[in-house]
């Protein structure tokens, strides 16, 4: 039987009950961003602007942050210049896990020397001055044995910071979080355990929500290890809004537009950059200063969008959209190291968020193109095809499935070239149509201004694809216009051209075809050599401007395609080898100028009598009788023309 007092009783747990459920508020749920903007204080002796965190200081940083709570996501590449936040990133998300998410951190550093900087003079001050975890995380200097410098402890979880030659750390407890700062400069391997970056991936397997954060500056293209890494992922760049044309681009270092003025006192040049700096946007071609351009709409646009399926998304940023980077600050570091490739590649890589293409001082695609020269013109107006100074023409085709690529090269003396026409014929090698499109190629005649001209001496077919027996039908069917197939081989030491060899024709002993094997990596090499040449001579390339000549800026990219680079085998052995360069997919004009150039090379010319022909002179007369025959000669060399 209850009491009035226990009655009483009830009642009054029962409201505290109520009251209890109605002033309930669940743990709040925040993304990283969220987290910052709320929690995060930037400390005095790091930050430009020490205080409260606020992204819309650094709005390139909003979708990366976000990133890391989309539950999608369990990679995230960050591809930045200098002074973009990259650093304030990683220190948001560490105190967003301490916080929010606890859980076991790798952060991984390219040495322990810097991992314990990062740790005194990044780390220890973000904890101190974040009221949300400072008293989460035990200090340094406290009787914890679980807290020092490289580890520390929280509630549910510890971050560990290492350097990439302590394979140890690398190989041994399972954790949720990765964090790799500057990719680019890590060991190529920890210790004898192999790829740190392999290695802290399998360290997560074991955990369904894992999320691994690669970040770094760009080094070299074609090398650099965070560029294979953004590759994977979405590409995304960020792009601003064009005041003009409303369309959004990114602000590349290729668009900025600024005046400057060079003093010279003694041996020592000092620039200075006028102000406002511009943008010429690559749409609309319309130009807009700094300020202007800071003030406009942006976003991230992905170029590989698919690449959330697999769970990547990457980020590419560039110093143009730091709120800490001017652009006249920019431009200046350019100039001052313009002159100097060292300083110039430290640029591309911090200040410009640019990769550096390693190619000595071969000219790039752009240097290149700029180059061209007009030819001339004749009479009715039409580009001229051959300049003076022409006195052989060769043929280099590249055989694709859907097409021939080719090139026409004249040579004069001592090996100066010049590119005559860079084409292509649609269609699949094993057609006729195909084939007799190239007999127009290299049996028309191409014609100096005088009206004087010349028919193409030899052709190098490529046979190393999918039409091997093809090619070698048509090639014996037009070996009465100099036209073979060629078989690539690579590899150091071999011979750029060697004597042909007579081979059947799909196992035919009757029918049979004179096939060259040339050495590629040879000519690709003294490819590059020659276009390092600055002034036209012996072994100078040069280029026409008339757009029916075919010499694109995407020849250009494609001429430089390769980059010839050492790789180290399992057994420890350093070979070079030619590899094609990120970004430069195709490399048929490079393979179709080798072809040119090896086919000039196994031709006989008589230069003098090819020149009296042009100029309408008769030919020379022999040479008279001798009574003795002629002291022995040394062997002439072939590129002494």
């Amino acid at each position: 039987m209850t009491t009035k007092s226990n009655a009483a009783e009830i009642r009054r747990l029962n409201n505290v009950v109520v009251k209890a459920v109605r002033g309930f508020k669940p743990p709040e749920v925040l993304t990283v961003a969220q987290w910052a903007d709320k929690k995060r204080r930037l400390s005095p002796e790091t930050a430009a602007e020490p205080g409260p965190w606020r992204t819309s200081r650094t709005p390139y940083l909003l979708e990366p942050m976000e990133a890391f709570t989309d539950p999608r996501v369990h990679k995230i590449v960050i591809v930045a210049a200098s002074q973009v936040g990259k650093t304030e990133f990683e220190l948001n998300v560490i105190g967003y896990i301490i916080d929010q998410d606890p859980g076991t951190i790798l952060f991984i550093h390219p040495s322990l020397d810097e991992a314990r900087k990062f740790s005194r003079q990044r780390l220890a001050p973000m904890i101190r001055d974040c009221k949300a975890i400072r008293n989460k995380v035990a200090d340094v200097k406290s009787r914890d044995s679980n807290n020092t410098v490289l580890q520390k402890t929280f509630p549910g979880g510890s971050i560990t910071l290492i350097g990439t030659n302590a394979a140890s750390a690398l190989a041994s407890l399972p954790v949720r979080y990765v964090i790799g700062d500057e990719h680019d400069r890590w060991a190529l391997s920890a210790g004898e355990e192999g790829d740190p970056g392999k290695l802290a991936e399998a360290r997560q397997k074991t955990f369904y929500n894992a999320k691994n954060i690669d970040i770094s500056t760009p080094t070299v293209r074609g090398t650099s290890p965070i560029e294979k890494e953004y590759i994977k992922g979405t590409q995304e760049r960020y792009c601003h809004r064009c005041p003009d044309c409303g369309e959004y681009s990114e602000i590349d270092f290729d668009e900025i537009k600024f005046d400057y003025k060079q003093t010279r006192i003694g041996n020592a040049v000092t620039y200075t950059v006028d102000d406002p700096v511009y943008w010429a946007c690559p749409k609309c071609g319309s130009v807009n200063d700094e300020a202007t351009m800071r003030k406009q709409p942006t976003k991230w646009i992905a170029q590989n969008p698919d690449a959330i399926q697999n769970g990547v998304r990457s980020f590419w940023i560039t110093a143009f959209s730091s709120p800490w980077s001017p652009w006249r600050k920019i431009c200046l570091d350019f100039l001052e190291a313009k002159d100097d490739p060292e300083r110039l590649r430290v640029v591309f890589n911090t200040s410009l968020g640019r990769l550096w293409e390693e190619r000595g001082d071969v000219p790039d695609e752009d240097a290149l193109f700029a180059r061209r020269e007009d030819y001339g013109h004749y009479d009715n107006g039409e580009p001229v095809e051959l300049p003076d100074g022409v006195l052989m023409l060769t043929c280099g085709v590249d055989v694709q499935d859907n097409r021939l690529e080719y090139e026409i090269v004249g040579y004069g003396r001592w090996w100066e070239d010049w590119g005559i026409k860079k084409g292509f014929i649609m269609g699949s090698p094993d057609s006729d149509d195909v084939w007799e499109k190239l007999d127009g190629v290299i049996r028309h005649v191409y014609r100096f201004k005088n009206g004087r001209g010349l028919r193409v001496s030899c052709t190098f077919v490529d046979s190393g694809g999918h039409f091997t027996q093809e090619v070698y039908e048509r090639c014996a069917a037009r070996k009465m216009h100099m036209v073979f197939p060629v078989k690539g081989k690579g590899g150091e030491g071999i011979p750029y051209v060697q004597p042909p060899n007579n081979v059947p024709i799909r196992d035919s002993k009757a029918n049979r075809v004179w096939l060259y094997t040339i050495g590629v990596d040879a000519g690709k090499a003294m490819i590059m050599s020659d276009l390092k040449k600055q002034e036209p001579g012996p072994r100078y390339s040069h280029f026409p401007t008339s757009p029916e000549a075919g010499y694109d800026s995407n020849y250009f990219t494609g001429l430089i395609s390769e980059q010839h680079i050492p790789t180290k085998s399992k057994n420890g052995v350093v070979k070079w080898q030619w590899k094609v360069i990120t970004g430069h997919k195709r490399n048929e004009a490079l393979d179709c100028r080798n072809y040119a150039n090896a086919a000039a090379r196994v031709i006989h010319v008589d230069l003098d009598q090819v020149e009296r022909e042009l100029a309408g002179q008769p030919p020379a007369k022999p040479a008279p009788a001798r009574s003795r025959p002629p002291r022995q000669q040394q062997p002439q060399n072939s590129d002494d023309w």
